[in-house]
């Protein structure tokens, strides 16, 4: 990625060089999904540190990004994402998975997970921990390659052209799936889709189910309960 021309700003309708060099820095850090130094940061730009020092300023002011004082690197906050739950669909689909997470948690006694896809990844945009002394949760935000994840291949398996690949198709054909977590040895990831009335994904619901040496697995289940709820929440979105 280089700066544009002072020639090539000149011919836009609107210039606005300060606002295109914070978006550079923003696109730069996502692309990069790395800490990066301001050092780095004006290298990949192929702009001066000076050229960048106030944006980035002020971006960290903002809070779109953040700086660590360990390393004075810097990476993008979870600002942004914030922001894109608010618009309306993403906002109601929130507000009725939440509480039925928080019931769906408390009854299977492990934490749960409302995942989207944002391109190519998995984002969790809600997380309820479980209400047992030990929980597997993660944190807001957190994202994955979909096609590395639980949650993301059983949205993967709910979408146009996924009957191509075998093993999207067997989970489109099961309606779920039951999976030893990608990261976590004692962790059984379960997944079910959340769909729309043509039967797309539109988001899935995973549970982290945390294997304990004292009691016996309640995979299925903890399954059933699952695919309850997210038939639940697919109703009610409509």
């Amino acid at each position: 990625m280089t700066a544009e021309t002072a020639a090539d700003a000149r011919t836009r309708p609107y210039p606005a060089p300060a606002l295109e060099k914070g978006l550079e820095i923003i696109e730069l850090l996502a692309l990069a999904q790395t800490p990066l130094s301001a050092r780095a940061i004006a290298e990949r730009l192929g702009r001066s540190k000076n050229e960048i020092f106030r944006m980035l300023f002020v971006l960290i002011e903002r809070g779109y990004l953040d700086r660590d004082p360990a390393t004075d690197e810097i990476a993008l906050s979870n600002r942004l994402f914030e922001l894109g739950m608010r618009v309306p669909r993403a906002r109601d689909l929130v507000e009725i998975a939440t509480p039925a997470l928080e019931v769906l948690s408390e009854r299977i006694g492990q934490s749960s997970h409302l995942v989207v896809l944002s391109k190519g990844e998995t984002v969790v945009i809600v997380a309820i921990a479980g209400p047992g002394d030990i929980n597997f949760t993660l944190r807001l935000g957190y994202r994955r390659p979909a096609a590395a994840s639980t949650s993301g291949q059983v949205i993967l398996a709910f979408r146009d052209g996924a009957d191509s690949d075998s093993g999207l198709a067997a989970i489109a054909a099961d309606g779920f799936l039951i999976a030893d977590s990608h990261d976590v040895v004692g962790v059984t990831d379960i997944s079910a889709p959340i769909l729309d009335r043509k039967g797309q994904a539109i988001a899935s619901i995973v549970v982290p189910y945390l294997n304990r040496r004292e009691a016996r697995p309640q995979h299925r289940e903890a399954l059933a309960a699952l695919l309850a709820t997210c038939r639940a929440i697919s109703e009610r979105l409509g």
